[in-house]
Formats: C-alpha cells, sequence, structure tokens
C-alpha cells in the first residue's frame, strides 16, 4: 500500500517492536551493525515520515533539511539524546524523543556490575586464570577493596543514580551525592541518601558512580583536578556519558595509583578507548552495555514505537523532549 507511513531505523531493533511497525508501516531497516555513515543517511532520508535513530547518528539541521517536510518524528532508541539538536527539530516542526525510564534498572545493575568487578579485581584475576599463570593461594594475592559498609558517591541523582543508591543500600553503604538539586525529603529518605557539594563528595567516598547527563557544563567535568581529590583507595564508575570523563587524565591517575581502580561502560570518542586505558589491568571496560539485555532492549523498541504511533496519529507522543513543537 503506497499509502502507509513510512519510516527508517538506523539500525536493527528487537523482533517484536519490529513487528509491530511493519504491520502499520512500510519500514527500511539498514543492517550495518557500524552504523549508516553520514553522507549515506543524508542521501537516503528523505522521504520518511518517521525516523527511528541511535546515539550515533547526529540530528542536526543538516539531517532535518535533507529529510524534507514529511518527516514528523525523529524516535532516538536510548535514554540520552545528546546526539539530538532539538532547537533543530522544533523549529523544523519535527517531534523528538526517547526511551527513558525502561532501562533504569538494569542501567543500575551495569553501573553495581561495574563497581563489583573494579573492587574485588574480577577482570583481572579471570585474564590472569585463563593466561595459565602459575599461581598458588596466599594472603595477599591479588587483594580488592571492600564494598559492604564503605561510602558510595553518586553524581547526578536523577532515576538511575537513585537506582544505584538503592542497591547500595543493600549492601550497608553510606550514600551521599551530589546533584544541581535538593531532592525531597522522602527520595532521601529512601535511599539513605544525604546531599553534598561535588568536591567534598570527592573527598569522601569510596566509590564514585556518575550518572549525570552530558552537557557543556559536564563535559570533562572529571580531570586531574578531580581524581587528584580522590581516595587513593577509590573505585570510579561511569555508565553515564563518556565524554563526562577526560579519559587521558583518567589513565593518568590510574597507573599514577591516585585512585585504586575505574569501571567505564561509555568512552569519551566511542567507540575507540583510550589506548592507554586498555592497557591498564585497574580499568575496567565494556562496550557500551548499560541497557544491553533482552528485556530492556524490548522494552526500549517498544516504547520507541510507540512514540512514532503517538506521532503518525497526531498525538502527544509519551516521551516527547520538545514540547514547544505542539505549539
Amino acid at each position: 500500500m503506497t499509502d502507509r507511513p513510512k519510516v527508517l531505523v538506523t539500525r536493527p531493533i528487537k523482533e517484536e517492536p519490529t513487528r509491530r511497525l511493519r504491520e502499520r508501516c512500510e519500514v527500511t531497516i539498514d543492517e550495518n551493525d557500524f552504523g549508516i555513515p553520514r553522507d549515506d543517511l543524508l542521501k537516503m532520508v528523505n522521504g520518511y515520515d518517521a525516523l527511528i535513530t541511535m546515539l550515533t547518528e547526529q540530528v542536526d539541521a543538516e539531517l532535518l533539511a535533507a529529510a524534507g517536510p514529511q518527516l514528523k518524528i525523529v524516535a532516538n532508541h536510548a535514554v540520552g539524546f545528546d546526539n539530538v539538536s532539538l532547537p533543530d527539530c522544533t523549529a523544523a516542526r519535527v517531534m523528538a524523543t526517547n526511551t527513558p525510564d525502561v532501562l533504569t534498572e538494569t542501567t543500575a545493575d551495569t553501573a553495581f556490575a561495574l563497581l563489583m568487578t573494579a573492587a574485588r579485581r574480577v577482570g583481572e584475576g579471570e585474564r590472569f586464570l585463563r593466561a595459565g599463570t602459575p599461581w598458588i593461594w596466599g594472603p595477599l594475592m591479588m587483594l580488592g577493596q571492600d564494598v559492604h559498609h564503605k561510602t558510595i558517591g553518586i553524581v547526578g541523582f536523577g532515576r538511575i543514580g537513585q537506582a544505584v543508591a538503592r542497591r547500595a543500600k543493600g549492601f550497608g553503604m553510606d550514600v551521599i551525592y551530589a546533584d544541581a538539586f535538593q531532592l525531597p525529603a522522602d527520595v532521601e529518605a529512601q535511599t539513605g541518601a544525604h546531599r553534598v557539594e561535588l568536591d567534598e563528595l570527592l573527598e569522601r567516598a569510596d566509590f564514585v558512580s556518575i550518572h549525570t547527563n552530558l552537557t557543556p557544563e559536564t563535559r570533562h567535568l572529571f580531570g586531574a583536578e578531580q581524581f587528584e581529590r580522590m581516595k587513593d583507595t577509590a573505585v570510579l564508575v561511569n555508565t553515564s556519558r563518556g565524554p563526562v570523563v577526560d579519559e587521558a587524565a583518567l589513565a593518568d591517575a590510574l597507573e599514577a595509583g591516585e585512585i585504586f581502580a575505574a569501571g567505564l561502560d561509555v568512552f569519551e570518542h566511542e567507540p575507540d578507548a583510550h589506548p592507554k586505558l586498555l592497557g591498564l589491568e585497574n580499568a575496567v571496560v565494556i562496550p557500551h552495555l548499560g541497557s544491553a539485555t533482552v528485556d530492556t532492549r524490548d522494552a526500549m523498541g517498544h516504547l520507541a514505537v510507540d512514540n512514532v504511533f503517538a506521532a503518525l496519529d497526531g498525538e502527544r507522543p509519551p516521551t516527547l523532549l520538545n514540547p514547544d513543537v505542539l505549539g
């Protein structure tokens, strides 16, 4: 049917959300696992009613102009949307959405997995054993840091930061957080957290877990000065956005023993990680797996499709990022 809405999906998504799209729309899915090159995307994007994009696509005035006036919505298949220019979308009368909430608990699981792995040297121990290194148990072998009853500092105390705090509470940890806003007393009570300034958090925390958005103000929020403030036994975890951390400075701090270890799911120049980090045993690095579970990627796909269908029906999408476009 030629009157079916046209949807471009820039990377394969889970089967059930894809089936829902195909039932109603004419769907093009790019099968390139490394993403669509920018020049190719600009050539192919014209004439679509909706785009389902990933963090790797920059949605800006150039792309929106190439898409043309038929485009109604850009549905980002991610909670982050620093790749989407909301002012450009609004100017082009295009709705922009993301997929929050459905990945909160899963990403918090990932943060805590990195925290435990880095603190207890799990990755290093596995590499040691797989390499066939001769060993015998000894009291001083591969000593890590305790997690239970330590202090965790959470930078950015939104949904995911609060979910990490709930997990930390189960380990008997003291929870402090740094955020632009003081949270309501009932939220602090649920997590046992209290707010401090960032410098105090860095000086007190045994574990620092980053959950802030990427903005001009948070780019390189963590650099050499911040690592110097941290304990030399501290562990840094980042599951937010790579550029929040100056990777070169982090590598230097890890190599010098200024902090004990780091666990990273995201990188400053993703998909590349700083080469020095890759050579450090006290850096735990994984390839952006924060939301990578079967259930969560299903939920993210369904939410992106819900957003697309709402826009096609002339309704407000569930997670609209630029409500001014409706005015």
